[in-house]
């Protein structure tokens, strides 16, 4: 569960033109050719592309187009509340997750869509993409905060109906036999969301999968992306749990990729980013043992003066190297500009008994001092982690879950709560759309068409917990949250992580300072749900880039703790400065070599992604 940073609303509009980036004209050089051009494909070339995809050929209309022609009407309100639910801006391939970002992007829908039901669909529009030079997007989940999934007068692959799963007992990559023992593991279609692949795998089979977590977030793009979930820090990165993939490349070819056939195809696509390298049309991966009980502690605690906040945020620096660094706790912190301290972090394999002697002593030091308060609502609880992620399950436990054990027995509260205190909410949002059984984590409803003003990621060094560094860490933690909040995410750094966890990340593209990393910083804001050119609806530009500022000013404060931390591929800044080495550090010459290997044309270029410093901003003009 994630609660990543609160939204603002859109206030008053603005001029669209001073607000995103100019397009980036044609040069002499190379082009890729648009529907305006005398060479973009003829009706009958379309006709023959649909056939070879089974009549899978969609023309792309964007539901938001009535938004800008009656934004008035009954249809234009539905869309603006469609526009918060993850599922229907998934079912559309004309739609995103995310809106855009200011100054950067806006959502455009492609001219048209293959829904590909397997690789030879894959093939196809890829073979017809490069015949006849078109920019080529790929989409699965459509999370991408950088606009990635999304391209104007491009063609586009979606693989959301993709999602079949197979669960085997004893799996072998192809051409591994006597090399790869026989493992647990699940297949899964590139379009499997995080959702359906912990019902299968989690809910139905008792075993666990490294997803993300969100949700709705799709899982070829999260393990090409490396990948985080709750529970990263036991398990290690998504990417890591990768044994095979099916990956159509850009000549067309469905090649198999694992570490015995094409295996610096198949390195890279272990956290090389996605759309790079080829389009992943299925994948396996490792699975893993289940605990018994997952749990959350969650409170708040607020000082009285900012002499007293920077003494508590130096407490905490402490008491997490001293009870939290390890494979037992994920999620988050955040370090407030209000002197505020949120604690919203799971707990792999404790009961509350154990949470409750982990948590005593720093809550004995706030209690002993006048100058803090815990805020309510408080939590501590542990449930049946088979059932973390089963809807059904919560629909019918909650809320007795929060105060009630598996065996039964009335939980006794850390933080001294009752149940008054209790809020009694559900953790999930449902679908309301008339037959669906559809959810997700009430936390991430925000993200369902938010318009991102700025955000930024760098990994936090293990070395800065050290007794002799925690007082610097603490100090930079404050003077960062003078400016806006700091989410740590200590799921997303891997210090602390088992040896065999650090052992298969480190065998990622991935930048190595992850695996240094006792948790990823991340500081951001934005507002939902917003667009561009939508009277009353636009993003609120003057607010916009007064966030990216005290942004930037937060993030300019833990650069001095950590100057080389180093960021997140998917969790990242637009205007990432030497994204090379921020996000594959020493591994970027190898996935450039990769590149040149299996697309030397450049067929797929994605944001900041490998090779793309060659192509103009919006991927048409090779430079």
């Amino acid at each position: 569960m994630m609660n990543r940073r609160s939204f603002l609303k859109a206030v008053g509009s603005a001029a669209l033109l001073p607000m995103l980036p100019r397009p980036i004209l044609a040069g002499n050089g190379f082009s890729r050719v648009r529907p305006t051009s005398a060479a973009w494909p003829s009706p009958q070339a379309w006709k023959k592309l649909s056939e070879a995809v089974g009549g899978n050929l969609i023309a792309i209309d964007s539901p938001l187009s009535v938004l800008k022609s009656d934004p008035d009407s009954s249809a234009a309100k539905s869309i603006w509340k469609s526009l918060k639910n993850p599922y229907y801006i998934g079912e559309n391939p004309g739609l995103t997750e995310t809106m855009g970002w200011l100054d950067a992007w806006a959502s455009k829908p492609s001219v048209y869509a293959v829904a590909a039901r397997n690789a030879n669909d894959i093939a196809a529009a890829v073979n017809f993409a490069r015949e006849n030079n078109l920019r080529l997007v790929v989409k699965g989940g459509g999370h991408s905060y950088q606009g990635t999934s999304n391209a104007p007068d491009s063609l586009l692959i979606w693989t959301r109906h993709m999602h079949d799963i197979e669960i085997h007992d004893a799996f072998v990559p192809q051409g591994c036999a006597g090399t790869i023992p026989p493992q647990l593991a699940a297949t899964l279609g590139a379009g499997t969301l995080d959702i359906q692949a912990y019902d299968a795998v989690c809910n139905k089979a008792g075993k666990y999968i490294q997803g993300g977590g969100c949700l709705t977030v799709g899982l070829a793009g999260l393990i090409q992306g490396g990948g985080f979930g709750s529970f990263s820090k036991r398990y290690g990165l998504a990417a890591a749990s990768l044994l095979e993939a099916e990956v159509v490349t850009a000549d067309g070819q469905i090649r198999i990729a694992n570490a015995c056939t094409n295996p610096d195809l198949f390195w890279a696509l272990k956290g090389g980013g996605g759309g790079t390298f080829g389009v992943v049309s299925r994948m396996t991966v490792r699975l893993h043992d289940l605990p018994k009980l997952f749990g959350t502690v969650s409170f708040t605690v607020k000082a009285s003066s900012d002499d007293a906040y920077r003494r508590l945020v130096r407490q905490f620096v402490g008491f997490y190297r001293e009870h939290l660094f390890n494979d037992h706790w994920g999620e988050q912190a955040h370090i407030r500009p209000d002197n505020a301290l949120d604690i919203g972090m799971l707990s792999y394999g404790f009961d509350v008994d154990q949470m409750k002697q982990i948590w005593q002593p720093f809550i004995d030091w706030i209690k002993n001092s006048r100058d803090y308060s815990i805020k309510f609502p408080q939590l501590i609880a542990s449930f049946p982690a088979r059932h973390f992620w089963d809807v059904n399950w919560w629909k019918q436990h909650w809320p007795e879950t929060m105060w009630r054990s598996p065996g039964g027995n009335p939980m006794i509260g850390l933080l001294d709560w009752t149940l008054r205190h209790l809020v009694p909410q559900p953790v999930f949002d449902l679908d309301p759309r008339p037959g669906t059984e559809n959810a997700w984590w009430k936390q991430n409803t925000g993200e369902a068409g938010w318009f991102i003003w700025g955000y930024q990621s760098l990994w936090m060094p293990e070395s800065m917990l050290q007794e002799s560094e925690q007082q610097r860490l603490a100090d930079a933690l404050f003077e960062a949250s003078r400016h806006a909040a700091v989410g740590l995410h200590f799921n997303k750094g891997l210090a602390g992580a088992p040896p065999d966890a650090i052992a298969a990340s480190r065998d990622t593209a991935m930048n190595p300072s992850v695996l240094t990393a006792f948790a990823l910083a991340i500081v951001a804001d934005a507002e939902d749900p917003a667009y561009p050119g939508i009277p009353g609806h636009e993003p609120s530009v003057d607010k916009g880039r007064q966030a990216a500022d005290r942004i930037e000013m937060c993030m300019q404060k833990l650069r001095t703790v950590a100057p080389d931390g180093g960021a997140y591929v998917s969790e990242s800044n637009f205007f990432e400065k030497g994204f090379q080495q921020s996000y594959w550090g020493p591994n970027y010459p190898r996935l450039a070599e990769i590149k040149k290997k299996y697309d030397p044309d450049g067929l797929f270029v994605v944001h900041n992604g490998v090779g793309s410093e060659q192509w103009s901003a919006d991927g048409f003009t090779r430079l």
